[in-house]
């Protein structure tokens, strides 16, 4: 009689724009096709969970209840999203850290005075980081390509792949 080891199958959540989705390992978060928007990831190195947000604009300020419907899709109502669906699955707050890719320039003709929209994802991303005492640990930001990133809540890493380049992972 032969004894099989049980094998979990991985499944690879994509993460839609404006969306949040928490994970634990063997599963794996991923965001297609981040131009200027960001993929953040938070994670609990200690407990095993992530979540994952596909952020599209800075600020939910003057977008109604948006930022409450749909807080993936605001920096600013994202990191608190997702820390929220963390906790309530026992990821501890003081345990969070943060990785991030995106915010890419992707047109030449987009505004320089007060930023791209790109610039001003990154840029809010990481006030509210700040705000809830979130320690980013890596990111890969700017540029004028468009990403795409997996996460793997076992490894802690995020591997990042743009078109014409080799991945790499953060």
């Amino acid at each position: 009689m032969s004894v099989h080891p049980i094998t979990a199958e991985i499944q690879t959540l994509t993460v839609g724009m404006g969306e949040i989705c928490v994970a634990r390992k063997p599963d794996l978060l991923s965001c297609v096709g981040l131009g200027s928007c960001i993929g953040l990831v938070l994670y609990d190195p200690i407990r095993g969970w992530a979540g994952m947000a596909h952020i599209m604009l800075p600020s939910s300020s003057s977008r109604g209840s948006q930022g409450k419907e749909k807080p993936g899709k605001f920096a600013d109502t994202a990191v608190f999203g997702l820390i929220a669906e963390l906790e309530s699955r026992g990821a501890l707050r003081s345990f969070l850290r943060a990785k991030m890719a995106g915010g890419a320039r992707m047109f030449s003709f987009s505004p320089t005075s007060s930023g791209a929209i790109g610039e001003q994802n990154v840029t809010a991303t990481r006030e509210a980081l700040r705000i809830a005492g979130i320690r980013l640990e890596g990111e890969e930001t700017g540029g004028t390509k468009g990403r795409s990133i997996v996460f793997s809540p076992e490894t802690f890493l995020m591997e990042i792949r743009c078109v014409g380049q080799e991945s790499r992972l953060i």
